[in-house]
């Protein structure tokens, strides 16, 4: 329920703290003390369009703060988890209007999007007059009004159950058709792919392993012609060694005189064939190390080259070559087994239809029920307001081929003023008033079906006296007991069946500088006092107090 609402320095209200109660509250007052006023600073605080004629002169900006109390299943509390923002029984709406035309919204103190607090506000309170349209204009607003009055949970949430496997088995059906279709197109460079590729087996890694061991073969090929390059000094044509071998026989083969003046030189000769023959040694034990089959780096360019020829082609890199093979193949594959695979794809998605249009026939079958229970309820209603000879129809086209997740169904609320007119829609064939009295009698009938929590009625009884605003207190009074409902009103027979009755009534401040609108409470004796003063006008006698008392006498509340 609206616990409070308090407002400040908006058109004529400088600072005003209201409190609500359960049941019905009546908001009275003189025309022009400021009841609209009252109802726009709400509006603001539910999300309306703000404007920045609505602060009050003098002031650079104005505010209104609405509390509501609600229960944790709420869909507002829903609805503020699901968006992140703090959750708490009391929800606090919270707009500011700044005299230059900016406006700021508040949720529970988290500065929120306007939008988001008209949703909250919207699923909180319903403001409604004679000319307001908001609940009547949107049929898919009927349609869910017509299912919360059919008690059609269970039907719908299985006809969306059975739209939503129906749309994934169409999306199904969908994607192979596509596939199949696909790989008939490129079957034949498909199968050319999954021939080429299959032949090349690309590895994941191998492009790197490749070229390591290419990098590796290549230095050793560069080595190898070091190698040559010595044998040829050490052993070819040119060596020195079999010189020096020669030398050294001549040097030994001197006579005992000469040999101790060569023995100097014949060492070192010796010595440097020793060393030519380590050399060679050396050399022979590189070349058994770096031994290769030199055809082994023809082999390694000859794979390496392949698979980046073939990565190219594909505009892949080396290691994707592998997916590209199982994406080709999946292809072939999906067109040798696709048409088993979509015809069974197709036969899910005949049996989900089938099963989707039973439970969209069956809920159409209920909506056609209810419709039919629903326009008895509402006509039922409209004799005592004035409107017997009317007729409220609920009107719904059914269409087979719109496969919604709601049904195939369409729901519009029609009226008939008067008997041989033509019926339509609401808000084109009902006048102001008559509008206003269709909405109470929707409201009333649908007042345990998921109303949200507060109506406000803003003078639906405007033009309508004696039974008819007895007949509009009497079924504002039903409505209260379902939810809360504040009524602006004229109509002493609405007041009387208040719970709570507040005075909305101008004041002059400091000797008429400035006038302010103020809102008090009522107690019996003043409630009897305004109600006479509704009866009677501007002078107050004492048969208008007799009637005022005998009306609250006679009212329950």
């Amino acid at each position: 329920m609206l616990n409070t609402l308090s407002v400040r320095n908006i058109v004529l209200i400088d600072q005003l703290d209201l409190s609500f109660e359960p049941g019905l509250t009546v908001l009275t007052g003189e025309t022009g003390a400021g009841k609209s006023i009252l109802l726009d600073a709400l509006t603001l605080a539910l999300g309306g369009r703000g404007d920045a004629a609505l602060v009050r002169t003098g002031a650079d900006s104005g505010q209104v703060v609405a509390v509501a109390h609600l229960p944790e299943r709420h869909p507002a509390r829903v609805y503020l988890r699901e968006n992140e923002i703090a959750d708490d029984a009391e929800i606090i709406l919270r707009r500011v209007q700044h005299a230059d035309g900016r406006t700021r919204a508040f949720v529970n103190d988290q500065p929120v999007s306007a939008g988001l607090l008209r949703a909250v506000g919207g699923l909180i309170v319903e403001i409604h007059g004679q000319h307001d349209d908001r609940a009547l204009v949107d049929p898919a607003t009927h349609r869910a009004l017509l299912d919360a009055f059919g008690g059609h949970r269970d039907d719908l949430e299985r006809t969306r159950a059975a739209h939503g496997e129906y749309a994934r088995a169409q999306k199904a059906v969908t994607e192979q058709r596509a596939r199949v279709e696909r790989a008939e197109r490129e079957e034949e460079f498909a199968r050319h792919v999954v021939d080429e590729l299959s032949a090349l087996k690309p590895e994941v890694g191998e492009e790197e392993q490749l070229a390591e061991r290419r990098a590796h073969l290549m230095s050793l090929e560069k080595a190898a012609g070091e190698v040559t390059d010595a044998e040829e000094i050490l052993n070819g044509p040119n060596a020195p060694g079999p010189s020096l071998a020669m030398l050294l026989r001549r040097l030994t083969r001197k006579s005992d005189a000469e040999a101790a003046l060569f023995a100097p030189m014949a060492d070192a000769v010796d010595a440097a064939l020793v060393a030519l023959d380590g050399a060679s040694e050396a050399l022979d034990a590189i070349r058994r190390e770096m031994a290769f089959d030199p055809r082994e780096l023809e082999q390694v360019e000859e794979r390496l080259f392949a698979l980046r020829a073939a990565a190219r082609k594909h505009q892949v890199d080396c290691d994707e070559l592998s997916d590209v093979l199982a994406r080709y193949a999946a292809d072939i594959a999906a067109l040798e087994s696709g048409a088993e695979t979509l015809a069974q794809l197709e036969a899910e998605l005949s049996a989900a239809e089938a099963a989707y249009r039973d439970n969209a026939k069956a809920l159409s079958a209920a909506r056609e029920a209810a419709g039919h229970a629903l326009s008895a309820a509402v006509e039922a209603e409209l004799p005592d307001l004035k409107l017997g000879s009317a007729r409220f129809i609920v009107a719904i086209e059914s269409d087979p081929d719109r496969m919604a997740a709601t049904g195939f169904d369409q729901v519009a609320f029609h009226v008939q003023t008067n008997p041989g007119t033509a019926a339509g829609p609401m808000m084109k064939v009902a006048s102001g008033g008559e509008l206003s009295r269709f909405l109470l009698a929707l409201k009333v009938v649908l007042a345990d079906k998921g109303s949200v929590p507060v109506l406000v009625f803003d003078e639906i009884d405007t033009g309508v006296g004696g039974a008819v605003a007895d007949a509009i207190g009497k079924r504002l009074g039903r409505l209260a007991g379902s939810v809360q409902v504040l009524t602006v009103t004229h109509a002493p027979q609405v007041a009387a069946r208040a719970m709570s009755h507040l005075l909305i009534e101008k004041q002059a401040i400091e000797e008429g500088a400035f006038v302010r609108t103020n809102v008090r409470p009522l107690d019996t004796e003043a409630r009897r006092e305004e109600l006479a003063r509704m009866l009677a006008g501007a002078t107050v006698t004492d048969e208008a107090r007799a009637a005022a008392h005998r009306l609250m006498s006679e009212a329950p509340r």
